[in-house]
């Protein structure tokens, strides 16, 4: 059995940033909690003598058809006034019937319009298409929605008001639902997930710190401020968070707004998942290479520290994670010998129970997700589906810096409707 000095280093050291991401993820908790007790529909309203701007909604759609014509009856029942409204969808180089389902409708309704990327121009990824689109756009006010969504109806009536009645906002983001949850194990999971990233993370950090990025759908934002920043940068997979960043260079800030909800439609198989996680990761690859520079000149610090963190959090904590899982793994069968002193069993299993206990209350905030099956789940994806997210990362980085694969936008894979709950 090995043993040595270098192995209980790495053990502790390995353990010490593990505890760390707990312990401030905790912080992140309490803070998201107050936040979503407060309920607070402060800036979600205006004036009764002033009157909503108006807003182009963009919709990205490559091969659609299983899901456009769904979104855009939900679109066109928003709870906002009719001659304030148009409704763009990008029809980006699509082979199957998307571009006829959105003509169709179209003639049914003057506030959709079907937008053609020219073929010279198509599938070059989401930022491009949303590049071209925004400048056909006829208002300064974008809002952007997956071609998957079926957004709240009062939702983009909460997100226009919040950014309207902010002037140092430059976005205001609302939550993403899990309309297709109770497909399979996979699908509950990845509500878990969801949940839990938006009332830790998004509400957490927009309590304590005022930091908000942008998710890839249900936001609106001003279109003088993509430009500002610069536009679109096409070479991002997550331009989401690429943006982010560029847009608190200016000073602005994104406001995360709970009371705006979408439900959009996650991979019900692994492969799917698997490939957009990489997909996503891949994207941070890209944010923090570009960006990390960047962000030491970020003012407040402790700006540049949250994204700092969160772009690195796929690799120094899954990094963590792995070393100690092999430790763990090797230590069992025997091979190794750790002789670290100190209450590692009792930390390990405090950091399992305040995992499961902040996931467990961040579910509460939603009607019917505390119950006792999903609970039981918060604790098999402990063991299970937060541990893929390790291959996740591996993957990527292997695809970036051994194969320096070319980076390449790939759309989600949709799948049979399912009704609202």
């Amino acid at each position: 059995m090995y043993s040595s000095l270098w192995l209980d280093t790495l053990f502790i050291e390995a353990t010490t940033i593990i505890w760390f991401m707990i312990a401030y993820q905790l912080v992140l908790f309490l803070a998201g909690y107050i936040y979503s007790l407060r309920k607070s529909s402060q800036g979600t309203t205006l004036p009764p003598d002033e009157p909503l701007p108006k807003v182009s909604i963009l919709i990205p759609a490559r091969n659609e058809a299983r899901v456009i014509a769904n979104t855009l009856k939900a679109l066109c029942a928003l709870d906002y006034p009719r001659d304030s409204m148009e409704i763009i969808v990008i029809n980006d180089g699509s082979t199957d019937d998307t571009g006829k389902i959105v003509e169709e409708l179209a003639a049914k309704d003057a506030r959709i319009r079907c937008l053609t990327v020219p073929a010279a121009l198509s599938g070059q990824g989401k930022a491009a298409a949303l590049e071209y689109a925004s400048e056909a756009a006829s208002s300064d006010l974008i809002a952007i929605y997956d071609a998957d969504n079926r957004p709240e109806i009062g939702s983009l009536r909460i997100l226009v008001a919040t950014l309207v009645n902010d002037p140092t906002l430059a976005a205001a983001v609302g939550k993403f639902r899990t309309i297709n949850r109770n497909r399979n194990l996979l699908t509950r999971f990845i509500n878990l997930e969801s949940l839990a990233f938006q009332w830790i993370v998004q509400a957490g950090r927009w309590a304590m710190l005022g930091v908000t990025t942008l998710p890839g759908t249900n936001f609106v934002i001003w279109r003088h401020v993509i430009s500002q920043v610069g536009g679109w940068d096409h070479e991002a997979l997550t331009e989401d968070s690429e943006l982010s960043i560029r847009i608190y260079e200016t000073g602005l800030r994104i406001r995360f707004v709970p009371q705006a909800v979408t439900w959009e439609q996650e991979p019900e198989r692994l492969r799917v998942w698997f490939r957009q996680r990489v997909r996503w990761a891949r994207g941070q690859n890209y944010v923090l290479t570009k960006h990390a520079p960047r962000l030491l000149k970020l003012r407040p610090r402790v700006l540049a520290l949250e994204l700092g963190y969160t772009l690195l959090l796929y690799y120094v904590v899954c990094g963590a994670i792995t070393l100690s899982d092999i430790l763990f793994v090797l230590g069992i069968f025997g091979l190794i010998s750790i002789h670290a002193i100190g209450p590692f069993s009792s930390i390990w299993i405090l950091a399992f129970l305040l995992f499961v206990l902040e996931v467990g209350i961040a579910l509460s905030r939603e009607s019917g997700e505390d119950s006792v099956g999903n609970m039981l789940l918060v604790v098999a994806a402990y063991f299970t589906y937060c541990q893929l997210w390790i291959l996740v990362v591996i993957r990527a980085i292997f695809e970036d810096v051994v194969l320096r694969r070319k980076r390449t936008w790939a759309k989600t894979e949709r799948f049979a409707e399912v009704r609202l709950p």
